[in-house]
């Protein structure tokens, strides 16, 4: 799944109104600068966070699997400014796992995109409209964003706790013109959601040993799921795209979630929508200790 770029192009200019929440096509963010940064993980371990046997780790040819952050600070939107901090695994979509190398080849063949497994953003308008529409796994915290000219950090806190925070070297490449789709995967209600979202920007790209990034988990509940991962202390690679101009599809796909076995409750149906407001209002900045990064023992 693509994103439709001719419909979008087509759609332009008109009105939408989808839960209360008034769009004018496309769904759009302009001059939102964004930082990724992708780690070494277990892919069996991965796959255990995994839901309903056909999303699949990513492999790469040593085995391991991937685990992406990309913090967008979004600055142009049809729901005002946010921040949006995405946790995601690395992932294909089929009956069973793919080849390594294969699915980064063949993209639309296997389904190659992201699991989502944590969506921490500012606003509650975002929640309403990302999980309600999307099936994104958004929920509030505190959150920021900064920029030097040396380094991009964000914090990602949670109820006074910290849970993650990420800090990337600026890359000394130059601006490489990107344009791209992805694949995002979540689930909601029982469902495997899948959407695609659009992007153009200037890629300044590091990878191997020339990535610089420090990855920090805190004490919050919210991130036990990512201590199994036994994730790499150093980056596979960094990219910092000081400005980007994103299209986020309209058209959303789903599928049943299913087990050999009867599935309990899930945890979050629709009812955690329902009374979401159209807030646009941040907490507070984060400012929880962070103590020492991943692997910094190590280096």
């Amino acid at each position: 799944m693509s994103t439709d770029l001719r419909r979008q192009r087509r759609l332009t200019g008109r009105y939408a109104r989808v839960d209360g929440i008034p769009f004018m096509m496309p769904v759009n963010s302009e001059h939102s600068p964004a930082l990724m940064v992708g780690f070494g993980i277990d892919a069996a371990a991965a796959a255990a966070l995994l839901p309903g046997g056909e999303v699949h780790p990513l492999r790469l040819p040593n085995g391991r699997g991937v685990l992406f952050l990309t913090v967008i600070d979004y600055r142009t939107t049809d729901i005002g400014s946010y921040i949006e901090f995405s946790v995601a695994i690395a992932c294909t979509h089929g009956a069973g796992p793919a080849p390594a190398l294969l699915p980064m080849l063949l993209r639309g063949h296997y389904g190659t995109g992201q699991y989502v497994l944590d969506l921490p953003v500012s606003t509650e308008i975002s929640v309403r409209g990302g999980k309600g529409i999307w099936g994104m796994p958004k929920h509030q915290a505190n959150l920021d964003y900064t920029i030097s000219d040396r380094e991009v950090t964000s914090q990602y806190d949670l109820d006074g706790q910290l849970a993650v925070r990420i800090e990337i070297d600026v890359p000394r490449s130059p601006g490489i013109p990107l344009s791209v789709s992805s694949s995002n995967y979540c689930t909601f209600r029982g469902m495997l959601m899948r959407s695609s979202v659009a992007f153009q920007a200037k890629a300044h790209v590091a990878v191997g040993r020339w990535a610089g990034a420090r990855l920090y988990l805190g004490d919050s509940p919210r991130v036990d799921p990512l201590r199994t991962l036994d994730i790499s202390g150093r980056p596979l690679f960094t990219v910092w795209l000081p400005e980007t101009h994103g299209i986020l599809d309209d058209h959303i796909e789903s599928w049943f979630v299913t087990s050999d076995t009867p599935l309990a409750p899930v945890e979050e149906g629709i009812d955690s929508v329902v009374d979401l407001t159209m807030s646009e209002q941040w907490l507070e900045p984060p400012n929880a200790p962070h103590g020492s990064a991943l692997g910094a023992a190590d280096s």
